[in-house]
């Protein structure tokens, strides 16, 4: 299922970590993608799916892929709100560079979390990418932790419904 093309772009680089054993920000692996925290927290829970083909636009996809990849998309999704319980989830689906190899981002929103309202984005990357949102190793054990024990419930659930 997977897509063989050889690339360099920052999502294959972690997809190439996480099949090595090396990411240490790896949840779970699934049949379209992989699901890993963010490196920094600046919002607690921030998580993403990596989708597993080298595509540029959804609709590039296969149609049963495409399906299957929006299905574990949305199963992410709910269980990044279960186990860290936002007063909104925010999704976005992202290009790395000129818009090749999409992943989604689930953003655990939660009031007065930004000076201003509106997106993550109008943040400063700075801001974004600060060291002091690294979690520790038991602060990403947890997350990782939260986040899986949320995706055996709903996997079960959906296996078993």
């Amino acid at each position: 299922m997977e897509d063989n093309k050889i690339c360099s772009c920052v999502v294959c680089e972690r997809i190439a970590l996480t099949k090595q054993g090396r990411n240490p920000y790896f949840v779970r692996e699934l049949e379209t993608g992989y699901v890993v925290i963010g490196d920094h927290q600046r919002f607690k829970g921030y998580t993403l799916f990596l989708c597993k083909k080298h595509a540029t636009e959804i609709h590039f996809l296969d149609k049963e892929f495409r399906s299957k990849f929006l299905q574990e998309m949305s199963l992410v999704a709910e269980a990044t709100y279960n186990a860290f319980k936002p007063d909104k989830l925010n999704y976005e689906l992202l290009g790395v560079g000129n818009g090749v190899h999409m992943h989604w981002h689930f953003f655990p929103r939660r009031d007065g979390d930004t000076p201003t309202p509106g997106p993550v984005w109008k943040l400063d990357k700075a801001e974004m990418n600060h060291n002091k949102y690294l979690p520790t190793e038991d602060e990403r054990k947890e997350l990782i932790s939260k986040l899986n024990d949320e995706l055996s419930k709903l996997l079960y659930i959906s296996l078993s419904g």
